[in-house]
């Protein structure tokens, strides 16, 4: 069973490419825009192509059976139909439900005729790096909604479980919501980071429109969306699910663990 991983040298993708053979998958075709360097492991095929260079393609998905296909917008369509014509039978994508910008990539791979599963991800724990520079530079967060509440979940373990449905049956047709293990506040995050660098670490409310105007440089046009989005987990905060753990056999990732192996980038 040949297996291609898309945006194999991004972030999830390459993580999804090492569980695959830490699973002793033997046959794993990496799909990515610069093969020199991409240093993929030993034993892995490499392949040159682009979700968004879509000539790249056929050649990439021909004698593949099952795929994950990373969150890439522009192409879905026909990116889902060239997987159907080169014999793809599964698809395992990475999108969202309807009320995220990924939806289209869930439905385009539903309409097109090949066995799929989508995996519907909350916030990515690795988000909380946006926070690396106020806490090293000033020793504090400036946020609006302290209460804001959500199950952030982390890239490994998104990874860890497109690499188990790949690499076994029983998750055609199924939608799978995941999350980290537990609802956090935005405070309740700051606390925990607080004590994995070792030192305090202070939440200053700010305003929204502050919060905007800190953000834009990096976020540009989606900044306003983010905090409206801190804001609407006040009142509906994210409740964690178990599906990591149902599907691989292993907990995910509590926010705790995480900040421990990271709390380097925020000193």
């Amino acid at each position: 069973m040949k297996i291609l991983v898309t945006g194999a040298t991004g972030n999830i993708g390459r993580m999804v490419v090492d569980h695959l053979l830490a699973a002793g998958a033997e046959e794993v075709r990496a799909l990515t825009n610069n093969p020199r360097r991409a240093a993929l492991p030993a034993g892995v095929e490499v392949a040159d192509g682009y979700l968004r260079r879509v000539s790249s393609l056929p050649a990439a998905f021909a004698g593949v059976d099952r795929m994950y296909l990373a969150p890439v917008l522009e192409t879905v369509d026909e990116v889902v139909a060239l997987a159907k014509d080169a014999g793809i039978r599964h698809i395992v994508d990475l999108s969202g439900d309807e009320h995220t910008e990924w939806q289209p990539i869930a439905t385009a791979v539903a309409k097109s005729g090949v066995d799929w599963t989508h995996l519907y991800a909350g916030e990515f724990t690795e988000n909380t790096l946006m926070w690396a520079d106020q806490v090293r530079s000033t020793g504090e967060i400036r946020e609006p909604y302290p209460e804001a509440a959500n199950a952030p979940i982390t890239m490994d373990d998104i990874a860890r479980v497109a690499a188990t449905i790949l690499l076994s049956d029983g998750h055609e047709g199924r939608i799978h919501h995941l999350t980290g293990p537990e609802t956090l506040t935005r405070a309740d995050r700051v606390r925990q980071l607080a004590e994995a660098i070792g030192g305090p670490i202070d939440f200053v409310k700010v305003s929204r429109a502050e919060a905007i105007q800190r953000l834009t440089p990096t976020m540009g046009e989606y900044a306003e969306w983010y905090v409206d989005g801190l804001e609407m987990m006040v009142e509906h905060p994210q409740q964690p699910t178990t599906a990591v753990a149902d599907i691989t056999g292993a907990p995910a990732t509590t926010f705790a663990r995480w900040a421990a192996a990271n709390a380097h980038l925020f000193r």
